[in-house]
C-alpha cells in the first residue's frame, strides 16, 4: 500500500503494515504499477495550488473513505473527484455545524447561487468553488446532480427523524447517488447499468451512513433513524439516546442493515454489463461491506465498542478491488 499511496494518507504502524502487506501478498508487477501511480499523486500533491489543497485536506480529515476512493481514481479524474468530495462535506457539515436553521439555509443559498455562477464562468472566491468550477469546464458535469444534493440537503436541515425507509433511500439517493453519477462523469461513463448500479450504492450509503451514524447523533440527543422501523420494534428515541442495547434495539439495527445489503446485491446484479472504466467510482462498497460485516459479528449492536475505529486494512482492501476492477 506504501507504493500506492506512500506519505499522502499513510502514516505510522499502519502505512507500515500495508507497506508489507502489499509486498508479501501482490505480485511484483502490481508493486511496480503502484510505484508509478504513487508518483503521480506525489507531484500533483506538491505542484498543486492552494485551493487543491484546501479540498484535499477538507477531504482527507472529514471523508477519510472519500479520500481513499478518489486517490484510488485514473490521474484525470481524481483532481476532479476531490473537489465533489470536498463540495459533499462543505454541504454534510452544514447541520451539525448551525444553531439556527435560518443560518443554515442562508449557506445553502451560497452554494445554490455559486452553482449558477459557476456554470456562468464566473465561481466565487472560494476554495471548494474555484475547484469545482474547473471540474465542470473539464469534463462538463450536470447542474442538475450538483443542484439535487443541495436541495436534498436543505430539506434535511428540518432536524428531524425520517418517516420510514423509503424517505431516508430517497434522501440518499438524491445525495450519495448524485455524487456518484458526477464521479462516473468524470470517469467520462455513460452507461445506463453503471447509472443502475450506481443509484442502489448511493441508497446503500446512505442507509448505512445512517446507521453508522447512530452513536454519534444519540449523544447529542439526536435520532434520525426511520420512524416506522422504530416503531415496528418498539424502540423509543430514548433508546437510541441512552444508548440501549436490547434485542429492540438490534431489531431496528438488523433491519437497516439488511435494506443496505440488499442495494448492495442490487448493485452488484448489474456488474457484468457495467463497463471496466466505471469500477472506479463504486470503491465506496468496500467501505459499506466492512461495516455491514462487522455490525452482523457485532450483533447489529450499533453501539459496540468494536464499530468505533476504523478498520486499518481498508485503503489495502480497496487498492485490490481496484486492481481486480471490481464492485
Amino acid at each position: 500500500m506504501a507504493s500506492m499511496f506512500g506519505s499522502v494518507f499513510c502514516s505510522g504502524s499502519v502505512y507500515r503494515a500495508l507497506h508489507r502487506a502489499l509486498h508479501r501478498r501482490l505480485a511484483p508487477g502490481v508493486c511496480v504499477q503502484g510505484a508509478a501511480r504513487i508518483q503521480s499523486v506525489r507531484a500533483a500533491t506538491n505542484d498543486s495550488q492552494p485551493e487543491e489543497k484546501y479540498c484535499l485536506e477538507l477531504v482527507r480529515s472529514r471523508d477519510y473513505d472519500g479520500f481513499v476512493s478518489s486517490l484510488l481514481l485514473p490521474e484525470e479524474a481524481r483532481r476532479s473527484s476531490l473537489a465533489l468530495r470536498a463540495f459533499n462535506v462543505e454541504l454534510a457539515q452544514v447541520k451539525d455545524s448551525v444553531s439556527q436553521k435560518t443560518i443554515g439555509l442562508m449557506r445553502m443559498q451560497f452554494w445554490k447561487t455559486a452553482i449558477e455562477e459557476i456554470y456562468r464562468d464566473d465561481p466565487p472566491s472560494q476554495p471548494v468553488s474555484a475547484e469545482l468550477w474547473r471540474a465542470v469546464r473539464k469534463h462538463y458535469l450536470t447542474k442538475r446532480w450538483l443542484l439535487r444534493i443541495i436541495t436534498e440537503r436543505e430539506k434535511d436541515l428540518d432536524d428531524r427523524a425520517y418517516r420510514n425507509l423509503q424517505e431516508l433511500e430517497a434522501y440518499s439517493e438524491n445525495t450519495q447517488s448524485s455524487l456518484i453519477y458526477l464521479l462516473l462523469e468524470c470517469l467520462g461513463i455513460k452507461d445506463v447499468h453503471a447509472d443502475h448500479a450506481a443509484s442502489h450504492i448511493g441508497k446503500a450509503q446512505g442507509i448505512v451512513t445512517c446507521l453508522r451514524a447512530t452513536p454519534y447523533h444519540s449523544s447529542r440527543r439526536k435520532v434520525y433513524l426511520p420512524m416506522d422501523i422504530c416503531m415496528l420494534h418498539g424502540a423509543s428515541q430514548e433508546d437510541f439516546i441512552r444508548g440501549s442495547r436490547e434485542q429492540n434495539v438490534r431489531d431496528v439495527a438488523y433491519d437497516i442493515a439488511s435494506q443496505a445489503h440488499v442495494h448492495l446485491e442490487h448493485a452488484r446484479s448489474f456488474s457484468r454489463n457495467v463497463p471496466a472504466a466505471a469500477t472506479p467510482a463504486f470503491f465506496q462498497t468496500v467501505v459499506l461491506e466492512d461495516y455491514l460485516q462487522r455490525v452482523r459479528r457485532a450483533d447489529f449492536d450499533v453501539f459496540s465498542p468494536s464499530l468505533q475505529n476504523r478498520n486499518p486494512l481498508l485503503p489495502f482492501q480497496m487498492y485490490l478491488r481496484s486492481w481486480k476492477k471490481t464492485y
